[in-house]
């Protein structure tokens, strides 16, 4: 089907920015340098500045990222981290694969982990906590940095969908021992296939992952130890480096557009809409999603693909609710009531007004 708002436009994407792509990839390919060439050095440098780290290490996902800073910071066999449900499935799985044992706790209105419930889940078993920045919007960092060291605990934070957030002007993926990304092709700074980075200020942290993605490599010659193959290849940092250069006034945009489905959605009681740009000072958020929350969800959905506006209902089943998970010992109301009603809206940067004024439009004809 042909949308007149498709939820994410790729093709689109691709041609505002064809020819530097296509220079950036043919240079890559001319030279030869696919794998842990300059590229992929300049890229990270350029990450941890922009994310306002020391380090970054890039990877093949952002669920390495997240598995090989819980390999690296000891955590194993027994150990307990904390985090949420209302996340991707992968978040939970990166705990799970490393022998840990997730606990899981509710997120609070704005969709993000709720700090006050972090400190009730701890026992003499937990080793960390995994704060889940969801939609472009980072978790209160004041409150779960204390409690962590409170209880002595590591933080890793999943940033995948925040880059380019902040709380309090720190940046999202600075704050904890490790910062995890993601560049699948849907994330704010999107590769051509899949892709991902930890960042860090912890240079013992940095130098370890550095092995464990290139099968524990200290040169060509020498291996320290077994590792996993989770290199970002070298024509997609070619691409990613095109792309960072554009992401302040992508940022800016998606922050634009949030603000106008704001004001276009306003009033409309069926509906609750995610908090406003500058709503909270303390928050700078990026919108990698605009969710709503709908008492009709599936209706609207169906409403809205009609009209031609392509939306996406994204884990309408909890995650603890699979079967095959072994999570189903978990009871979180809230985050099972939120699979019921959320829903999001399209939202990138090459949307125009018009596109934007229609999903408006749409919605309030559905609600009147």
């Amino acid at each position: 089907m042909k949308y007149k708002v498709p939820f994410v436009n790729y093709p689109l994407q691709y041609r505002k920015l064809k020819k530097e792509f296509r220079s950036a990839m043919e240079g890559v390919l001319l030279k030869g340098d696919l794998i842990l060439r300059a590229d992929v050095e300049r890229f990270e440098k350029r990450l941890a500045n922009f994310v306002g780290s020391k380090y970054a290490v890039s990877l093949n996902s952002g669920t390495d990222a997240l598995f090989l800073s819980l390999i690296v910071s000891g955590v194993g066999k027994g150990d307990e981290v904390i985090t949420v449900s209302h996340t991707f499935v992968a978040s939970i799985a990166a705990i799970v694969q490393c022998g840990a044992v997730p606990q899981l706790v509710e997120v609070r209105d704005d969709y993000v982990m709720d700090a006050d419930a972090v400190e009730k889940a701890i026992t003499k078993k937990t080793k960390a906590i995994m704060p889940i920045h969801f939609n472009g919007r980072m978790c209160n960092m004041g409150k779960i940095m204390a409690i962590a060291k409170k209880h002595n605990l590591l933080v890793i934070e999943d940033a995948a969908q925040a880059l380019g957030a902040s709380f309090k002007g720190r940046g999202a993926g600075s704050i904890g021992l490790t910062g995890c990304f993601s560049f699948y092709p849907a994330k704010i700074l999107g590769c051509f296939g899949d892709g991902g980075a930890l960042c860090t200020d912890n240079a013992t942290v940095a130098k370890k992952v550095l092995l464990l993605r290139d099968h524990g490599h200290k040169t060509k010659t020498e291996i320290v130890g077994f590792g996993w193959n989770s290199r970002l290849d070298n024509i997609q940092a070619a691409v990613l480096n095109v792309k960072l250069k554009y992401l302040p006034q992508q940022i800016k945009r998606r922050r634009v557009i949030a603000a106008l489905y704001d004001k276009g959605l306003s009033g409309i009681e069926t509906i609750k809409r995610p908090l406003a740009p500058n709503a909270d000072a303390r928050f700078f958020d990026v919108y990698q999603n605009y969710v709503l929350r709908a008492q009709k969800r599936n209706t609207l959905f169906s409403f809205l693909q009609k009209k031609g506006v392509e939306t996406l209902i994204k884990d309408p089943v909890p995650v603890h609710w699979h079967k095959g998970l072994g999570l189903s010992r978990f009871h979180l109301p809230f985050t099972e009531q939120l699979a019921k009603e959320v829903i999001s809206l399209p939202m990138y940067p090459e949307l125009t007004n018009e596109q934007i004024g229609y999903v408006i439009t749409c919605i309030r004809d559905f609600s009147s």
